[in-house]
């Protein structure tokens, strides 16, 4: 690359991650306000407990679809359509939960919560914004800056249930209603951000590079690349001769998937164990509040650690910090508040190790030609992965007790070692642990 190349490609990336992180403080809102009250709205106009898992399942079904979709449109139009159109989604999905709780509409309310995952699925993806431009040896570091501004908006929204209720009360609005009004607003002004900001677009930057570098190496003398940031000079054609990922991709989804499921299972009848013990809305969201916290602000800390350390032993850490929290949820008393707050602090962390170390396997083990579709695919099976938890974490209580969720969580995420140790023995991995 030549040195005015490195300078775009520095320039660029500099400014593409403010933008990034502005809209992540945004949409760590939007995204906090499902976690904390969707499965209570739920339980609410329901009636009843055993299905009050449903709204994790789908508003992360509806992420499933979302990932997908914007995965697609920011391979062939770049990050900037792709994270804006998602974004937007997820906001009118949370304008519709509001409009079904007034209603009174049940079938609305889950239509609402499908599309209101559009956000959720976007919050992630928007993560691999900040890695297309970023040098290999810093592409953790890039995904954990990316990730730790959603701290801001995620423990902010938990923690104004009370006042967000109150508001939507004098509205004649059901309160726990109240946080989709907050995340209506985030998730649409996120989506604005990066729509009219994220320019020039690092992804389809990061291909035009990439071709020059090309060029380049294949015959010096040259001319220069032909332009690859418009989409006609992306045509459909190029995904079937695109290069497959690499076995480390694999590895990293399995890594997320399964830290997914063990952090949403528990995460989502947390607070359905603590009402039951006599615990108020107060407490709920700040037990919440600094989960999710703990999911998003350890980030830059974790990303250097795995560039520093190595993907795969970081893996090995997610393993045994979400089983650590599920031991920890499993022996705490239902009233015992300190130690909920560490077992679901605990199971944050986790999460947040296991899906930098994850994501920047699939980073690795990716090029331009199939980065945004192969992530965007692995989001999907995430998202799917997490409604799966979601359903049946409800059930899975009813029939036995939150410990035994708990124990559970803990146990499938420890299935991670083996797989690990199986990918370090093969050798297939493009970056040693």
């Amino acid at each position: 690359m030549t040195q005015a190349g490195a300078l775009q490609r520095a320039q660029v990336q500099w400014r593409t991650l403010v933008v990034v992180v502005c809209s992540q403080i945004l949409g760590g809102a939007g995204l906090a306000a499902g976690v904390t009250v969707g499965a209570l709205l739920a339980q609410d106009m329901l009636g009843s407990a055993s299905l009050a898992g449903l709204p994790i399942a789908l508003f992360t079904l509806g992420s499933a679809l979302a990932a997908f979709t914007v995965g697609r449109l920011s391979q062939r139009w770049g990050r900037r359509i792709g994270l804006g159109i998602g974004f937007s989604a997820g906001g009118l999905g949370a304008l519709g939960v509001v409009a079904a709780a007034v209603a009174d509409q049940v079938p609305m309310l889950f239509l609402a919560l499908f599309i209101y995952g559009a956000g959720t699925a976007t919050n992630l993806q928007a993560r691999y914004a900040g890695t297309d431009l970023a040098p290999d040896s810093r592409r953790a570091t890039a995904i954990s800056i990316a990730m730790v501004a959603t701290t801001i908006g995620a423990v902010a929204g938990p923690n104004l249930v009370e006042p967000l209720g109150d508001l939507a009360r004098s509205l004649g609005i059901p309160p726990l209603a109240g946080p989709f009004l907050l995340a209506a607003a985030a998730y649409l002004a996120a989506g604005m951000i990066l729509f009219v900001f994220l320019r020039p677009d690092p992804f389809l930057l990061a291909k035009q590079l990439a071709a020059a570098d090309a060029a380049a190496e294949s015959s010096p003398e040259a001319g220069p690349a032909a332009d690859t940031t418009s989409p006609e000079a992306t045509p459909t054609a190029a995904a079937a001769t695109a290069p497959k990922p690499g076995n480390g991709a694999y590895i990293g989804a399995t890594v997320m998937v399964l830290t997914q499921i063990a952090m949403v299972a528990i995460m989502t009848m947390t607070p359905i164990h603590m009402l039951a013990h006599g615990h108020g809305l107060g407490s709920v969201g700040l037990v919440i509040g600094l989960h999710v916290g703990a999911m998003w602000l350890p980030s830059l800390v974790t990303g250097v650690l795995v560039d520093k350390l190595g993907r795969i032993p970081m893996s090995v850490a997610a393993a045994v910090i979400l089983l650590a929290a599920g031991l920890v949820g499993a022996a705490a008393p239902g009233d015992s508040l300190g130690l909920l707050i560490l077992a679901l602090i605990l199971l944050g962390v986790g999460w947040n190790v296991g899906l930098i170390a994850g994501t920047a396997l699939v980073v690795d083990a990716t090029v331009p030609e199939n980065r945004p579709r192969t992530q965007g695919g692995i989001d999907v099976l995430i998202a799917l992965a997490g409604a799966g938890g979601g359903a049946m974490s409800g059930m899975v209580m009813a029939a036995t007790s939150f410990a035994s969720l708990s124990l559970g969580g803990g146990l499938l995420a420890l299935l991670l070692v083996p797989v690990l140790f199986w990918a370090r023995r093969t050798r297939t991995l493009t970056t040693a642990g």
